[in-house]
């Protein structure tokens, strides 16, 4: 667990009362990182060089805005915060399911596989109930979104 650059803000009376954190998975073979809701800093660094590489990691990207830069990463520098982890791959995640933000909802993903092919960062764009191989992040999932 690693504390992340946002707020708790969702319940009257108790702003800023729990911990947001990320999360390292491990087994004996596999890696995942999972950024949860999070601005870009270089924490990102910090976690890559202290825990990396990963396998995978699954980030945030989605209801953004630059007025919220603490607490939320602009699609490239969700990219960007892959590449700092040591990420193999990335998975966007807080993109697909309902929209808070005033951009478009296919805007998060294309950008971010925009920013991914520029860093040669794989990303990778499962639906919802897809399967994912971590030993197989090179798997075509389409641009199903478009």
């Amino acid at each position: 667990m690693y504390a992340r650059t946002t707020f708790s803000g969702r319940k009257i009376g108790a702003e800023q009362s729990t911990l947001w954190s990320s999360w390292v998975i491990q087994n004996e073979t596999e890696k995942l990182f999972f950024s949860g809701d999070s601005g870009y800093s270089d924490h990102f660094k910090a976690i890559g060089n202290q825990y990396g590489p990963f396998d995978l990691a699954l980030m945030e990207c989605g209801q953004y805005n630059e007025l919220w830069s603490d607490i939320h990463m602009m699609p490239e520098e969700t990219a960007q915060a892959g590449k700092d982890l040591n990420a193999r791959a990335i998975m966007p995640i807080h993109w697909a399911g309902f929209k808070l933000a005033l951009h478009d909802w296919r805007d998060p993903v294309n950008r971010v596989t925009t920013a991914g092919e520029l860093l040669n960062l794989p990303v990778i764009t499962p639906q919802i109930g897809d399967v994912i191989h971590l030993d197989d992040t090179a798997s075509a999932y389409g641009q199903w979104w478009k």
